[in-house]
């Protein structure tokens, strides 16, 4: 009986992706794992990527805390608001806790910062999809505070008391 190592070739593409984990970035690049070789006398060799494949995504089913305001200036306008979503804990003794969390959302795509504005009431309940981004804001006492942001890419208000 023949060993899959020969019966596939040694030196094939199918024995390497066989035998070594792949990585496929955007269907475009591939990237072999870096394992040591099958067999002493073949060698690996990698191959480099430029850009990989990373994921950030946020999705939130709350209810608006403050209505929209616009800021920014006329070059690069965006308007935000608070949403709120909460998680209840349920302890052995039966009691109930809710926690709620705020998060501060960004539109800046200039359709949706429109409708955003003009549609979004404090207490509507909103689906907002969009990326979570981090940045620092320098106080006057020169303190830095760090900042966290939803910017919406997408936000499907319901009818109140749905």
């Amino acid at each position: 009986m023949l060993s899959l190592k020969t019966a596939i070739g040694l030196n094939s593409n199918l024995f390497r992706f066989a035998f070594s984990r792949q990585i496929f970035l955007s269907s475009r690049k591939q990237v072999d794992s870096e394992e040591p070789p099958i067999d002493a006398n073949e060698t690996a060799t990698p191959i480099t990527v430029g850009l990989e494949k990373t994921i950030n995504s946020v999705t939130l089913l709350g209810r608006v805390g403050s209505n929209p305001v616009k800021r920014g200036s006329l070059e690069h306008p965006v308007v935000t608001f608070s949403l709120a979503t909460h998680s209840n804990y349920s302890y052995p003794n039966g009691e109930v806790s809710q926690k709620t969390e705020w998060h501060r959302i960004c539109v800046f795509k200039p359709y949706l910062r429109e409708s955003v504005l003009k549609f979004t009431n404090k207490g509507q309940r909103l689906l907002v999809q969009g990326r979570i981004i981090y940045g620092e804001v320098k106080e006057n006492e020169g303190n830095f505070r760090h900042t966290c942001s939803i910017v919406a890419d997408d936000v499907i208000s319901f009818k109140n008391g749905a």
